[in-house]
């Protein structure tokens, strides 16, 4: 089994991606770094497979995250982030997954349909969302 981690470009994401490989340590698996990107292509040229594969490194290495073995997959996201999500989940077998939530208003909070919600809700393995620090 492996844990999956919704990797995004923001505080949020990188507290995510920090917070899965340390989870992963801890269970002595590998991480799954899930990328959706905002087209609707199911795969990404490979120089923007290798700009985000830098990203990534970037991030395990500057926040001092363990050494663990990792894969990033992509999906097209279809105008549906939560459900590409979900599916990769799936088709990885993942034993959970790790997203990074912001923080939100009362009327944030209120309101349904966020993309973290659906994923909360419809996601077939533990989930855990985390926050940025004040710090980051």
């Amino acid at each position: 089994m492996s844990i999956a981690v919704a990797h995004s470009d923001s505080a949020e994401g990188r507290a995510a991606l920090l917070a899965a490989a340390a989870e992963a340590d801890l269970r002595r698996t590998d991480l799954l770094v899930l990328h959706v990107s905002d087209s609707d292509e199911p795969t990404l040229p490979p120089a923007v497979t290798d700009a985000l594969r830098a990203r990534i490194e970037s991030v395990l290495a500057d926040g001092g995250a363990p050494e663990v073995v990792w894969h990033l997959h992509t999906a097209g996201r279809g105008h549906n982030v939560a459900g590409a999500l979900i599916d990769l989940v799936a088709e990885t077998g993942a034993e959970m997954l790790v997203l990074g939530s912001r923080r939100r208003s009362a009327t944030g909070k209120f309101l349904l349909g966020s993309t973290v919600q659906r994923v909360l809700l419809d996601c077939p393995v533990p989930v855990l969302a985390v926050k940025a620090g004040e710090d980051r």
